[in-house]
């Protein structure tokens, strides 16, 4: 698994009487191969919080559907104000994605694709959007599946 650092922010509260210094972490992780999950760990030093956001990110690995290289057809997704639009490229493209998008894309093995992200550019309402439109991308095998259709009743009539 590949483990990326997407942010690390240092958070202050502060009280009547002093400051709080906090660290909150957001990674992504994935095995470049259609895994990939995202978690966000808080702790009073940043290395703490990082290896908590890397094991949440653990616990919410989600299978994706990738044909050759790329996805099988077009998909939007929104999440808080966040739209992002996902659409297959041929070969040689590459990843044509900024910041987050392409951190996401890049651990979830996808080598050719186009995106447009619209709205907020806030680094966890993207990462959730980008993993929502990939988790909704079907191939031909589960929307027959999903109809109930198998190859014998296709070739039966």
């Amino acid at each position: 698994m590949k483990e990326k650092l997407v942010t690390l922010k240092r958070v202050c509260k502060v009280t009547k009487g002093r400051r709080y210094f906090s660290f909150t972490a957001l990674v992504v992780k994935g095995n470049k191969n259609g895994v990939v999950g995202f978690g966000v760990g808080k702790a009073k030093e940043p290395q703490n919080a990082i290896r908590k956001a890397g094991a949440k990110a653990e616990k919410r690995l989600v299978q994706i559907l990738l044909t050759g290289g790329t996805i099988p057809h077009e998909q939007k997704a929104k999440h808080g104000s966040t739209y992002i639009f996902l659409s297959p490229a041929s070969e040689g493209t590459g990843i044509i994605a900024g910041g987050v998008v392409r951190i996401v894309l890049e651990l979830v093995g996808v080598k050719n694709i186009l995106s447009k992200l619209n709205g907020s550019s806030n680094p966890n309402n993207c990462i959730r959007a980008v993993i929502l439109a990939l988790t909704k991308i079907r191939n031909a095998y589960t929307i027959s599946k999903e109809r109930g259709l198998t190859l014998k009743n296709i070739f039966e009539g």
